[in-house]
């Protein structure tokens, strides 16, 4: 977590906009805990992680969105234990992860 606090402080230091987006509730498998954060400035550039894959991407487009003024999010993403297999998972889960607009 450390390296997303430097790298949400120098961003904001040099005067750029910056989401946070955290993980906030876990069922099942997920590749991070609650509290795992990530951070997305205004130009695209990513600090850390909330899971892995697409969720990502997903996040980072909602980040984006929430810079523009479309305000928080709380996002859910989820796969099946039985659909997991398919696309390269161990074993299904769900997270919910909520987008913010940083403010100092």
């Amino acid at each position: 977590m450390k390296d997303v606090v430097d790298d949400v402080r120098a961003w904001a230091a040099r005067g750029d906009r910056v989401a946070i987006a955290t993980v906030v509730g876990v069922r099942r498998s997920a590749p991070r805990p609650p509290g795992a954060k990530m951070a997305v400035n205004e130009h695209g550039e990513v600090s850390g992680a909330v899971s892995g894959g697409c969720v990502e991407g997903a996040v980072v487009e909602v980040a984006g969105e929430v810079l523009k003024g479309d305000g928080p999010r709380l996002l859910h993403f989820g796969i099946a234990d039985s659909e997991a297999w398919d696309v390269g998972l161990p074993c299904g889960g769900e997270i919910d992860v909520y987008v913010e607009e940083y403010a100092e």
